[in-house]
């Protein structure tokens, strides 16, 4: 098996012949690049909750929370700080150790952003890791985050920068950059993955994960989404991904990242537990816990529990770079 050091000069080309490996190569090595830095056994838990839902004015097509798609979701404006509190604390009651709380803004306002800041100092009190996700950022936005103490900032490019114009129109991928940019250079940690199966090709798979991986740091935590279809979204009706097409890109993920977390995020609802357990073999190590991400549904938190046993697995109860020290 040929050795990755951790490498920010990846070109195209190489990524696409990771994908092309024969399956059972391609999981080889993922798991021993797993194994390298990681307990094999162990997976984080996260806990995402909407704290404002509907009425984005962007036009992301896979989005139900988009203004522009009739969806029937209802509209909801930005919770008070004892809901997210109190919502915080079931999440850590039920194991998780990262709460992540999303807004369907475009970008907030200063307004907005002080009371998500004190969200987050009232989160991160419980010993939580917090994570938000709130749309484009500027530099005064980002250090109002750092100051409340939040951890990670969610920003996902979605897919490859050629396919992007077929799925979002009313921002850029460079606005998409720039913020990932300015959320690291104030030394939040980054969390950025992609969706699979909005009707990309492979390439385009391969050309995301590319790009993250060449970032000046890679993201510490990548989540890969399987596409959940909405009725209303343009991408309603779209054919699913192949399941070992999904498992192929966390493998490659985890070659191209080997210290960040990959997070096997939304669809998990679709996938059977045997696509689960390849995808943990692969080198998935974190995963949304709960009945709900953001509009969408999740497994519930009784299944997750049998699945891990019947794995064999535990749910991890530290940080990062306590996770990092057992490779």
């Amino acid at each position: 098996m040929q050795e990755h050091a951790t490498r920010q000069d990846w070109t195209l080309e190489e990524v696409e012949r990771l994908f092309d490996l024969p399956f059972n190569d391609l999981l080889f090595q993922a798991q021993t690049v797993h194994r390298r830095h990681w307990d094999a056994n162990t997976v984080q838990v996260s806990t995402l909750l909407s704290i404002k839902t509907g009425a984005c004015p962007e036009d992301c097509a896979y989005c139900p929370q988009s203004v522009r798609y009739d969806t029937g979701l209802k509209r909801e404006p930005l919770m008070d700080v004892e809901e997210v509190v109190a919502a915080a604390e079931r999440a850590r009651a039920a194991g998780a150790t990262r709460f992540c709380m999303g807004a369907a803004w475009r970008s907030p306002k200063d307004k907005e952003l002080a009371k998500v800041a004190d969200m987050i100092e009232r989160v991160k009190a419980l010993g939580l890791e917090t994570c938000a996700t709130l749309g484009m950022l500027n530099d005064h936005q980002v250090e109002t985050l750092k100051a409340a103490g939040l951890d990670y900032y969610n920003h996902n490019l979605d897919t490859s920068e050629e396919f992007y114009g077929e799925i979002i129109t009313t921002r850029t991928y460079q606005d998409r950059l720039d913020t990932l940019a300015r959320v690291r250079e104030a030394g939040l940690k980054v969390c950025c993955g992609g969706i699979v199966g909005m009707g990309e090709q492979r390439r385009d798979r391969a050309a995301m994960l590319c790009t993250l991986a060449n970032l000046p740091e890679h993201p510490q935590s990548v989540p890969i989404n399987q596409l959940v279809q909405v009725e209303g979204t343009p991408l309603a009706g779209r054919e699913a991904p192949d399941a070992l097409e999904f498992v192929r890109t966390i493998a490659v993920a985890r070659i191209l990242m080997p210290r960040s977390y990959v997070r096997l995020s939304a669809g998990r609802t679709e996938m059977s537990d045997a696509q689960q357990a390849l995808c943990f073999l692969a080198g998935a190590n974190s995963i949304f816990y709960g009945e709900k991400l953001l509009t969408t549904g999740n497994p519930d938190t009784d299944h997750d529990q049998q699945l891990f046993a019947r794995l064999g697995m535990r749910f991890e109860a530290g940080t990062a770079e306590t996770a990092e020290s057992c490779g």
